[in-house]
């Protein structure tokens, strides 16, 4: 038997049993769609978080002071300092306080960040209006902010906050400036905060020190040696303290968050290509009733001299194309399914030209493994008995 007629065989034995035909194949559509929604749906978060790190650059380093006996801080003093280290390019300690802010009837709820000024450059932020805060504001403890977005359109609408006065905790300070909108990142929205000094936020929430530090090197090569002398003045400060402080580095995160992501994306297809299995004990449970159904013929066709490799063939081709035809289907539903949860959840859906090719060819293969069974079922019947069988 040539291909082309089994083939042809095939495609008139699946029209002649449309309904069958398409409850057969729908495990494979599930399988295959859901292998190609659910990894593309990995890929595309990965790739989100990989963007939202290297966002910060790769040369970061955070360092987060956990304390130590009856030293809980870094003092602000010891923080900007590591902004002359060789290599650094900026150097910016911060402290992250909940606040509320007024501005007439006007309240928000947002997060209020005191640091300095080289917190903006570092963090990637632009200015819309105004200015950032300076050392001046650091040195003098000015009561000024310098509003997100979000912050301010939420306070003020679509009026320039710059000028006036919002209150914070009850506390009177300046508008000098507005950051320009950023997005969202993992950690969350880089628009709904307010920034003051440093120096000032001390002041305000009572809180003496530095908890968090950004430093940023010049470029990838410094990392190594930059993270080296920090945590060596680190453990001078807190002699020997390991414990005492964390340093991270953001190339580290990077990667880890590669490896987390392309663990979830491996689980999502495993996950969904169990319904694929499920598809192919479908297929082979439909092609043995086939067997069954069409024992006369088979016994006919093997009396006028039809070969035990045709037998197989004709059953094999029906198999592998019911599945491939599953999985075309299969494909369209995974990229539909793709396309409707991006809009609907503002995530970036990633298909890959490799796992699309990857899930049809398992799809075929699960046609020729399952459909092997029934096939040679039916090739090794007698024709004798395939005659006699009512």
């Amino acid at each position: 038997m040539h291909f082309a007629q089994g083939l042809k065989m095939a495609f008139k034995s699946i029209r002649s049993n449309k309904l069958r035909s398409i409850l057969t194949m729908l495990g494979v559509i599930i399988g295959v769609g859901s292998v190609i929604a659910l990894v593309g749906i990995g890929q595309g978060t990965s790739k989100q978080i990989e963007e939202q790190v290297q966002s910060l650059g790769t040369n970061l380093l955070t360092v987060n002071i956990l304390g130590r006996g009856v030293t809980s801080t870094l003092a602000y003093e010891e923080a900007v300092q590591f902004a002359g280290i060789e290599g650094v390019e900026y150097a910016a300690p911060y402290n992250s306080n909940n606040a509320t802010l007024k501005y007439g009837t006007a309240g928000a709820g947002v997060n209020v960040i005191g640091t300095n000024a080289d917190y903006f450059p570092l963090r990637g932020y632009e200015l819309a209006a105004g200015r950032f805060i300076t050392q001046i504001d650091l040195d003098f403890h000015q009561k000024v902010a310098v509003l997100g977005s979000a912050t301010a359109e939420e306070l003020f609408g679509s009026e320039n906050p710059v000028g006036e006065y919002v209150r914070i905790n009850g506390v009177r300070y300046k508008v000098v400036g507005l950051l320009a909108e950023k997005g969202s990142s993992a950690l969350g929205s880089n628009d709904e905060l307010a920034v003051i000094p440093l120096t000032t936020a001390e002041r305000m929430f009572r809180s003496k020190g530095v908890r968090s530090v950004y430093i940023q090197a010049e470029s990838m090569d410094a990392l190594d040696a930059v993270q080296a002398e920090v945590e060596a003045r680190l453990a001078k400060i807190f002699r020997n303290g390991d414990d005492a402080y964390r340093v991270f580095n953001q190339a580290d995160m990077l990667e880890t968050a590669a490896s987390v992501s392309g663990t979830l994306s491996l689980a999502l297809g495993g996950i969904a290509g169990i319904s694929l299995l499920v598809g192919g004990i479908g297929i082979m449970n439909i092609m043995l009733v086939s067997v069954t159904e069409r024992t006369r013929e088979i016994g006919i066709r093997k009396a006028i001299g039809a070969k035990k490799r045709d037998i197989l063939m004709q059953f094999l081709i029906e198999s592998v194309t019911i599945s491939a035809l599953g999985g075309l289907l299969g494909v369209g539903l995974g990229l539909a399914a793709g396309r409707a949860v991006s809009s609907l959840v503002k995530i970036d859906v990633v298909h890959s030209a490799d796992m699309i090719a990857l899930s049809m060819g398992f799809s075929i293969l699960i046609g020729v493994v399952f459909g092997m069974y029934p096939a040679n079922k039916a090739a090794n019947l007698k024709p004798i008995d395939a005659l006699r069988f009512e």
